[in-house]
């Protein structure tokens, strides 16, 4: 405690006036890397027999290395929790799909803290944390943003055709066609944005690449050696789009050294989640390589959750070092926030805490920290346990040696490969850590309202536009693939929670296509309810979109909609809908 103290009095040395002044030499840039996908083992630094990274190797050899690094075990849930520096589930993000993958509109992202700071900010990739206002990322803290909708560029929400080469993203919330590969697209842009000559102020640079996510489509001279190696096409193609990130990440180190850049440029690297195609999550199995951890994508079990995580700044982070203290991506915030001298957010709790003493090598004692994580879906729920184990939603505890996942105790130092329970062995240890789990979880799940909800009328634009990804099911699952909008056996619904920000008239539009891929909706009537009100419309067998005029009041709803099937009578809910507000009260 008494290094940390003595860190933060020397930032306080320097006037924070200065420290925040348009490009003062001491105010460092940060450029933050979020790869999707890419586990621990997914890379040569750490013992994978078959990758070539050299670029990653360089930057763990170079910069710090976080050893016991942990993330949430699926998307959304790590990038609500490293852009706010708290838990998803207090954030309100904390699945992919069903609304949920919603940030909370009054939650401060690393990007507003940054641009309060004077600094210029960009993110270009995967955001995966909503696409509306006041959801997208340039409502969020960013002034410059190339990105694609949704959470994977060829999904429901996306300009149809998008495959990762030669697709359509949004700049700035405009649709724009642009050449190449996607890794390399958002590359490309984060160097534009780095050497704008213009530009004086030091920068933020949030890159969270779709990348390694699938589907896995990558140039064949990338992936061809695995296959050659025998790999399965899937494991092969995954591969394949590592090395080409890590040919990208090259690239983005060597502008930086030949701009000079490099020494005052904090460069930070992690994954979002275990693998996704790098093993089948067992310890010691055959089926590719896992480093010796139990778990992959979407497990809580270690593979799931730990992942790799560098960060580089010449002549403040010792090179080579490791830091195997308990660490996570809810302390990038707060540490940012110590080492770049940026204004904190105001009545902010911060689950995370800064780790710049461990960075900096100044950490004298650092105490034991718990951490929870969990894996929970649409509708909150607590787990319980059972004379054979937990029932409901994945979860675990975390402390420097223990392991307590899904009721079962492991020690994490003595058994990395979570093998043997000692559940049994140590009862007031499990029992502990299970009740420190059940208070977290009622402390971060009193949400004030059920739901993060869609707004209408507030959008600057006028217009709000939302898909089946943002539903919460009543019928059937969430789709989020553009193929599936065709077929025809799918009766699913589900309603969007909806909060009416201006009182007046507005035309819903409903549609079962979006509007670049317009089909006949197959439908021989419609109907939409929001709140109390309902309105019904006959259609006619070619109709593509039916609208509807309502009169809405502010405040909360549910919107609700049924497309009866001319050929079954069966219903299924509209897949896109545009809220447009035509007249304010």
């Amino acid at each position: 405690m008494k290094s940390r103290f003595i860190f933060k009095a020397a930032l306080l040395l320097i006037p924070f006036s200065s420290l925040r002044a348009e490009g003062n030499p001491r105010q460092p840039n940060v450029i933050v890397i979020l790869t999707d996908d890419q586990g621990y083992a997914d890379m040569s630094g750490h013992g994978n027999p078959w990758l070539d990274t050299p670029n990653l190797d360089r930057l763990q050899r170079e910069g710090v290395s976080l050893e016991d690094y942990h993330v949430d075990p699926v998307c959304t849930p790590s990038r609500a929790a490293l852009m706010t520096g708290r838990y998803c589930i207090r954030a309100g993000a904390w699945a992919v799909t069903e609304g949920r993958q919603l940030l909370n509109p009054d939650e401060k992202t690393m990007g507003d803290v940054f641009s309060a700071s004077g600094y210029r900010t960009g993110m270009f990739g995967k955001w995966h944390l909503g696409d509306s206002f006041p959801f997208a990322p340039r409502y969020r803290g960013f002034d410059t943003v190339v990105r694609h909708m949704a959470g994977g560029a060829d999904e429901i929400g996306n300009p149809e055709g998008n495959d990762y080469f030669d697709d359509t993203y949004f700049r700035n919330g405009v649709a724009e066609q642009f050449e190449g590969y996607c890794t390399n697209v958002w590359f490309d842009e984060t160097l534009k944005f780095i050497n704008q000559p213009e530009a004086k102020k030091p920068f933020f640079i949030y890159l969270p690449l779709n990348a390694m996510h699938s589907p896995h489509f990558v140039e064949e001279k990338y992936s061809k050696k695995f296959t050659e190696l025998g790999m399965p096409e899937k494991r092969a193609t995954f591969y394949g789009m590592i090395e080409n990130f890590d040919e990208n990440l090259g690239r983005l180190l060597s502008s930086l050294e030949e701009t000079g850049l490099d020494k005052n440029t904090i460069v930070i690297f992690m994954g979002d989640n275990g693998t996704a195609e790098g093993s089948d999550g067992g310890v010691n199995s055959e089926d590719g390589f896992n480093a010796g951890m139990r778990g992959k994508k979407g497990s809580v079990y270690e593979g799931g959750h730990r992942v790799a995580c560098f960060a580089k700044w010449p002549d403040h982070f010792p090179e080579g070092k490791k830091i195997t203290e308990l660490t996570s991506h809810r302390d990038w915030l707060p540490t940012l926030i110590d080492l770049c001298g940026l204004e904190a957010p105001q009545d902010v709790h911060f689950d995370g805490k800064s780790i710049a003493p461990l960075l900096t090598g100044k950490a004298e004692e650092w105490p034991d920290r718990m951490f929870f994580l969990d894996r929970q879906n649409d509708d909150l729920r607590k787990p319980t346990l059972t004379q054979t184990g937990a029932k409901g939603p994945q979860f675990a505890v975390l402390t420097e040696r223990w392991r307590y996942v899904n009721g079962e105790l492991y020690d994490i130092v003595q058994d990395p490969g979570q093998t043997k329970d000692l559940a049994d062995q140590f009862p007031d240890i499990a029992e502990k850590l299970f009740a420190a789990y059940g208070k977290w979880f009622d402390d971060v799940s009193a949400h004030d309202d059920r739901f993060t909800r869609l707004q209408l009328g507030a959008d600057p634009s006028g217009s709000t536009e939302f898909t089946i990804r943002d539903w919460h099911p009543t019928e059937g699952n969430v789709i989020w693939r553009p193929s599936q909008l065709d077929d025809d056996k799918l009766f699913i619904n589900g309603f969007w929670a909806i909060d009416v920000k201006t009182a007046g008239r507005y035309e819903i539009k409903l549609s079962r296509f979006p509007e670049d891929n317009m089909k006949p909706i197959e439908a021989s009537d419609a109907r939409i309810r929001i709140g109390e009100q309902e309105a019904r419309q006959a259609l006619s067998p070619e109709a593509g979109s039916v609208s509807f005029e309502l009169d809405l009041k502010r405040g909360p709803a549910l919107l609700e909609t049924w497309f009866t099937d001319g050929k079954t009578g069966k219903t299924r809910g509209a897949y896109h809908v545009s809220c447009r507000l035509l007249e304010a009260d």
